[in-house]
C-alpha cells in the first residue's frame, strides 16, 4: 500500500465507539488516512464503510484489527502497521474502559483495566515510535481523565491483587496515562527527538460505552447519569484540537482539559516516580521503550 508524503497518516485505538469514533471521523473529514484500530471486525468493518463514504476520492480508511489488552495482539499489530505504511504522523491512544467489581486477568495474566488503559498504549507508543519519527511533525495523543484525582497507586502493584477496585484502578491507570506523557516528553527531549511531541487529555464526563463492560452498579450509575454527560462529539473536542491545532505540534507533555493546559494536581506526579512507573512498565510488558 502506498500513501502520499502529503497525505496525514493517523492511527486511532478505542476507533469504533464514543468518542474514539468521534475522533477518528473528524479526522476524516480533514483529510487524514485514518487506521481504525479495533478488536471486534465486523464493527469495524461497518464504521470504515461509512467513513469511507465521508472521505474524498483517494482517501483511504483502513481497518487494523487489535485487542488492546493482548501484548502478543500489539506487537503483531504494530508490526503490520510499520509494513504496510512505514510512517505515522498522528496516533491518538483513546481506548479505554473501566471493568466490574470483580477483578479480570487479561491474555498475560495482567489486571484487565491496567492491561487496556496503560500497558497496552505504552507498548503500542513503544513499537510505533520508528514510524513516528519518520514523520515531519508527529503527534500522540493519550486520552487520560480527571478520574486521576482519586489515583492511589502502588507502583509494587499495579495490577491491584491487593484490595481491588474497578474505580481505583480505573483512576490508577488514568493518572498513569499522564505520567507516561509528561515522561514521554521528557525522554523525546532528552534524546533530541524534536519532529514527535505528546499530551494528554481530560475528555469530559462522556456518555459512551465504556462503563458498559462493568456490569452492576458502575453500569446502572452510567445509565442514570448519562442525560448529565457530555455528548461524545463534544468528549472528543479535545482530542481532535490536540491532534489538528498547531498548538498541538508545539507543546509536549502538557494536560489539556476544554482544549486549555491545566495543571496535575497529585501527590504521584513528582519526576522520580513517573520514571519508576516507566521502569515497571518496561519490566511488565517485556521491552525497553526506546529499545535500547
Amino acid at each position: 500500500m502506498t500513501t502520499s508524503a502529503s497525505e496525514q497518516i493517523a492511527l486511532v485505538t478505542g476507533a469504533t465507539s464514543g468518542i474514539g469514533k468521534v475522533t477518528a471521523r473528524e479526522l476524516v473529514r480533514r483529510g487524514y488516512h485514518v487506521i481504525l484500530l479495533a478488536r471486534d471486525a465486523a464493527k469495524a468493518a461497518r464504521v470504515r464503510q461509512k467513513f469511507q463514504q465521508l472521505a474524498a476520492s483517494g482517501q483511504r480508511v483502513d481497518v487494523l484489527l487489535c485487542d488492546i489488552s493482548d501484548l502478543s495482539q500489539v506487537r503483531r499489530a504494530a508490526e503490520e502497521f510499520i509494513q504496510r505504511y512505514h510512517r505515522l504522523d498522528l496516533l491518538v491512544n483513546n481506548a479505554g474502559l473501566i471493568f466490574g467489581k470483580e477483578r479480570e486477568t487479561s491474555a498475560d495474566g495482567y489486571e484487565m483495566t491496567l492491561a487496556t488503559n496503560h500497558l497496552g498504549p505504552f507498548l503500542l507508543t513503544s513499537l510505533l515510535l520508528p514510524a513516528l519519527e519518520r514523520s515531519e511533525a508527529a503527534r500522540i495523543v493519550n486520552v487520560a481523565s480527571e478520574g486521576y484525582r482519586i489515583a492511589k497507586p502502588r507502583l509494587h502493584d499495579l495490577g491491584q491483587k491487593e484490595n481491588y477496585s474497578a474505580w481505583r484502578q480505573y483512576g490508577n491507570t488514568k493518572l498513569y496515562n499522564i505520567l507516561f506523557t509528561q515522561e514521554l516528553a521528557r525522554q523525546l527531549r532528552t534524546r533530541g527527538i524534536g519532529n514527535v511531541v505528546t499530551n494528554s487529555l481530560h475528555p469530559g464526563v462522556v456518555a459512551s460505552g465504556f462503563g458498559s463492560a462493568s456490569g452492576g452498579l458502575t453500569s446502572w450509575f452510567t445509565k442514570l447519569a448519562a442525560p448529565l454527560l457530555l455528548t461524545p462529539e463534544e468528549g472528543a473536542r479535545t482530542s481532535i484540537f490536540l491532534a489538528t491545532d498547531p498548538i498541538g505540534g508545539q507543546v509536549s507533555g502538557g494536560y489539556f482539559d476544554k482544549q486549555k493546559a491545566v495543571p496535575v494536581k497529585h501527590e504521584f506526579t513528582a519526576p522520580a516516580k513517573a520514571r519508576q512507573l516507566w521502569q515497571e512498565t518496561e519490566r511488565l510488558v517485556g521491552q525497553e521503550f526506546f529499545g535500547e
